[in-house]
């Protein structure tokens, strides 16, 4: 049972955490080159329009007021207006169309990476040094070892292109109208919601290869740790006397081991998920989903600081959720963490 005074106490070390990511964000994008006001007026712009937009965005405060808005501003996720990439469009509407392509992404990925990568890394480790085990770890590295931009054309060129069985690009067909429809902008659940079968379909069909090319990598990363993880538990002693007492080998793995051997996994997962949050620029960019993460690399480039600054926080704030919830997880797995 979780007690409330740890859950409570993990919560608290988070603010820390966002203040010092917010402060970061701020001191960056202040000393970086370029103005914003200038930005926003365009370059043909006269100095006294220039102006009129410094006072309107509050730039002509002395720093540490700058710093305090932005901090206040940033608990209540307001983060101002897009200059550039959705010119008056408020940052967190941009982010929440964009957030829950890639959190679709990265939950499908990494179920598929947990469903394959574990039960692959109790395998390994149970017939360690056999067939199985050097085929699992040679999958492990090559899955590891293929980097994204190559895997995934390939995918695209022999289940789209040769095979013809999925789709290449996007998250749902042309023909479907998803945003009548949405409820929680994560496609394949809206569908469900609708009870419209042909588009949840059609969202499933678009959501495998780019979901498989994270999944696989991901899948790697696990099965590895699970395997390493499940060696060490199953040389322990109290394995030893499980397998003595004459209980069979499954059940002494599955009772006794697995729930030891997973918490460096959780670890693992953690990171992976957070990762896959932080936007998975590489898949949004071969599949065109167009994401979270390729929304920061466009604001990169254009130099729309608003929504550079709510993107990092959003990651900053996701990354902490996912990082709570492996804590939990932990003392779920194993009590004594709690003290």
């Amino acid at each position: 049972m979780i007690s409330t005074r740890f859950v409570l106490k993990r919560l608290l070390l988070l603010v820390p955490v966002l203040v010092g990511v917010a402060s970061l964000v701020f001191s960056i994008l202040h000393l970086s080159p370029g103005d914003p006001a200038l930005t926003i007026a365009g370059e043909r712009a006269s100095e006294e329009f220039v102006r009129q937009v410094e006072e309107s965005l509050g730039l002509n405060d002395p720093i540490w007021v700058q710093y305090g808005r932005f901090l206040l501003d940033a608990a209540q996720f307001q983060f101002g207006e897009s200059f550039i990439i959705q010119r008056n469009t408020a940052v967190r509407e941009v982010l929440a169309n964009k957030l829950p392509v890639t959190l679709e992404l990265a939950i499908y990925g990494q179920l598929i990476g947990i469903s394959l990568g574990i039960p692959l890394g109790i395998l390994s480790a149970v017939k360690q040094d056999s067939i199985t085990d050097h085929l699992t770890r040679i999958g492990a590295l090559a899955g590891i070892s293929v980097p994204i931009f190559w895997s995934g054309p390939l995918l695209i060129l022999l289940f789209a292109q040769v095979l013809g069985w999925l789709p290449t690009s996007g998250r749902i067909s042309v023909l479907y109208n998803v945003e009548a429809i949405r409820v929680t902008g994560l496609v394949t659940v809206d569908t469900l919601i609708a009870g419209n079968w042909e588009m949840f379909v059609s969202a499933v069909r678009h959501m495998i290869l780019p979901a498989s090319v994270i999944g696989v990598y991901s899948m790697a990363l696990i099965s590895r740790m699970m395997r390493s993880s499940m060696l060490e538990v199953i040389r322990q002693d109290y394995m030893r006397t499980a397998r003595a007492k004459g209980q069979g080998a499954k059940i002494t793995v599955l009772k006794h081991g697995f729930r030891n051997a997973m918490i460096p996994v959780i670890t693992v997962i953690g990171i992976q998920f957070g990762g896959l949050l932080g936007g998975a620029v590489l898949t949004e960019t071969v599949f065109a989903i167009g994401g979270i993460g390729t929304l920061l690399v466009e604001a990169i480039k254009v130099g729309d600081y608003p929504i550079v600054q709510g993107t990092v926080l959003t990651f900053a704030f996701l990354f902490t959720l996912v990082n709570l919830g492996v804590d939990i997880t932990y003392s779920i797995l194993d009590p004594r963490i709690e003290q």
